[in-house]
């Protein structure tokens, strides 16, 4: 996918119904999880699993995260981390 002519959001922009369910993709535009909530600067990520079973939330900070809207509106953000690096993070808990 082309993220070039995707538009960055806003600050403004970045809230729960904005930003929960959004696809995550890391380097060579591979999928790597999704939004699941934020849980207050950070937004909690699931990765893994299949339709949301097994996946393992974990925990990045809004600013290591590219959020961008698509030709068709649909949010998603861009990132350096690959899905490897994210499971080996510890698990988030609220």
């Amino acid at each position: 996918m082309d993220h070039t002519n995707h538009a960055r959001l806003a600050s403004t922009e970045l809230t729960p119904d904005i930003l929960e369910g959004a696809t995550i993709y890391g380097p060579d535009d591979e999928k790597i999880g999704s939004v699941d909530h934020l849980h207050g600067s950070q937004v909690v990520i699931d990765v893994g699993g299949f339709l949301g079973i097994g996946a393992k939330p974990v925990a990045v900070t809004t600013s290591q995260l590219d959020f961008m809207r698509d030709e068709d509106g649909d949010v998603h953000a861009v990132t350096s981390w690959t899905k490897d690096q994210l499971k080996a993070m510890p698990e988030h808990r609220d």
